[in-house]
Parts: C-alpha cells; sequence; structure tokens
C-alpha cells in the first residue's frame, strides 16, 4: 500500500509539474522578448507614466554624460521660474567666462544681454554651453554655487549617488580649467537610468519643457541669427521618429555620442537614453530600437531587464 500511495503521489507532482510547464509556455508565447542590440555603453527604456524599465544595459554605471546633463540645468531654471525669483523676460548677461567657454554656442560677447527665456531656449535647443554658463551665474552668482544647487537637487529628486555634477554645461573639467570663474574641480558623471529619471521628472513636474524641446530652430532676432537643434528624431530631421518632441543631445570626447529622447503614441510615453553610441547617427538609431520595442507592445519590465543583463 506504501508504495502506491508513493507511485500516486510521483504521478500527482509530475501532473502538476506538467501544468506548470504548459502554463509557462502559454505565458512566454504571449511575450515579445528584446531582440535589438544596442552597441552603446549604457542604455535605457522607461516609462513616464509608471516610471518602469523595459530595457536596460549597464544602466547603473557612472560615465560621463556630455551635456545631457544641462537637463539638471533646465530644471533648476524652470524651479527658480515657477517659485517666482525669476521671469522669463527679464535680461541675463555673459560674463567673459561664458562669452568665451568651448563647444556650442549662442556666440555671446561679454557684457551682452539677451533674455532670459532666449537663453534658456538656445540651451535647450541647441545646447549652447555660453547660454547655460550664464543662467548658470544669474541663478547662483557663480557656477560653482549653481553646482552645489546641482547636487542637492539631485539627492531630492531621487537620482543615485553615482550621479554627480561637476558644471552646469557636461563639459568636462580640462576644458573649463582655462577659467578661473569656472566649477572644474570634478567631472560630471551620471548613469542611464538616473538620466532617465531626471527626464521623467522634468515632464511629469514642468510639461511646458516639451514645448520647447520640440523646436527645430530658435531665431534670435537681437543677434540675427537662427540656431538649430541638436535632436534629429524630430519632425523633418534625418532620423524623425513618430511621436517624438524632445529631449537632449550630447557629445564629448570622453562621453562619446549621446542621446536622451522621449516618445508618446496614444497617450503612451516612454524615455529612451543612449550613453557613448559609436557614431552620431547611431544614439538616434538605438532610441528608435528601444522606442519600436515600446510601442509595439513588448515584453513586460521584468523581462526587459533580465534580457538586457543576459547581453
Amino acid at each position: 500500500m506504501k508504495v502506491i500511495r508513493k507511485r500516486k503521489k510521483k504521478k500527482h507532482v509530475l501532473a502538476l509539474s506538467l501544468l506548470f510547464l504548459a502554463a509557462l509556455a502559454a505565458s512566454a508565447s504571449s511575450i515579445r522578448f528584446p531582440t535589438f542590440k544596442i552597441d552603446a555603453s549604457a542604455s535605457v527604456l522607461m516609462d513616464v507614466k509608471t516610471g518602469k524599465v523595459y530595457y536596460e544595459h549597464n544602466a547603473s554605471a557612472a560615465l560621463p554624460p556630455a551635456s545631457m546633463s544641462k537637463m539638471m540645468t533646465e530644471l533648476l531654471v524652470l524651479k527658480n521660474i515657477k517659485e517666482g525669483r525669476h521671469s522669463w523676460n527679464e535680461t541675463v548677461t555673459a560674463s567673459r567666462y561664458a562669452a568665451n567657454v568651448t563647444g556650442a554656442e549662442v556666440g555671446l560677447k561679454p557684457g551682452e544681454s539677451l533674455p532670459l527665456r532666449t537663453m534658456f531656449e538656445a540651451m535647450a535647443i541647441h545646447s549652447a554651453n555660453d547660454a547655460a554658463i550664464a543662467l548658470a551665474e544669474h541663478i547662483s552668482g557663480s557656477e560653482q554655487e549653481f553646482v552645489k544647487l546641482m547636487n542637492e537637487t539631485a539627492r531630492e529628486i531621487g537620482l543615485s549617488g553615482q550621479t554627480v555634477f561637476g558644471n552646469a554645461t557636461g563639459l568636462s573639467s580640462q576644458d573649463l580649467r582655462p577659467f578661473k570663474s569656472a566649477a572644474s574641480e570634478r567631472e560630471t558623471m551620471m548613469t542611464a537610468k538616473d538620466l532617465a529619471i531626471l527626464t521623467r521628472y522634468l515632464i511629469r513636474t514642468y510639461p511646458e519643457i516639451l514645448d520647447v524641446t520640440a523646436k527645430t530652430e530658435l531665431h534670435i532676432p537681437e543677434k540675427r541669427m537662427t540656431l538649430h537643434t541638436t535632436n534629429a528624431m524630430l519632425p523633418g530631421e534625418a532620423f524623425a521618429y513618430g511621436g517624438n518632441d524632445g529631449f537632449k543631445t550630447g557629445y564629448t570626447q570622453r562621453a562619446g555620442y549621446c542621446f536622451t529622447g522621449t516618445a508618446e503614441r496614444d497617450g503612451k510615453r516612454f524615455v529612451a537614453v543612449v550613453m557613448g553610441a559609436p557614431d552620431a547617427g547611431k544614439r538616434f538609431e538605438d532610441a528608435a530600437k528601444m522606442f519600436n520595442y515600446a510601442f509595439e507592445g513588448g515584453g513586460i519590465p521584468v523581462v526587459g531587464r533580465w534580457f538586457a543583463s543576459a547581453e
């Protein structure tokens, strides 16, 4: 009798096992695993509404973000406007440091002034370093004090300890050392996941930012010039992607080619972050791969993380 019970028990366990495997197979058939490959140093795909991560690769590694760090500068400007400490119509004057900094620029001269809104849009649309520094000095008195505010805010909104801001632009400390008034003591380092969290925070707290990042051109009548967007995924651009309305590019020799983008379709909005892509176009192609995966209904958050970590 005892032997019979054991056989019945084994049959019962076997039957349950077969049912479990059948259910697992049925579930797996409804899940579309990511089949794309991201060649960048790090990447992440995040749902803006829920904050869930649908794909990540090396997303917690601290890497140089280049001009993507300007998103924190944008956040602090928007915060100061919202809290009434500054206004869009007030003028911002460029210091000698701001006017002579390297990289993308408005072409400001020492002592030249433009409306705060113009400086902000030049930074967000064209990634102008001179405008970013002028804004930082205008808000905090010096870039050093502004950097303290950047790092304090990073902790307040939940960015990890891996993310540390060294200046207002994302330029390397070596680029800034020739300027006595520059914040050049340390490098800016961020993680792909923190960049996604920062972008999500910006969109949800200051949705008006999308009215700026969606623009492909900024005309500055005071300078008789028009600045073009650096985001090639916007409508009409080389890597146009339906639903894209921002967010921020970045490049330095240390960081490689970087891009944080956002896109919305059918009420769903995602953020895709690419850090350290091998060339300018690849960052947009990689972002498109992640957006396609998101909008085509592929996978679930846990599956995306598992697959990416298995690469």
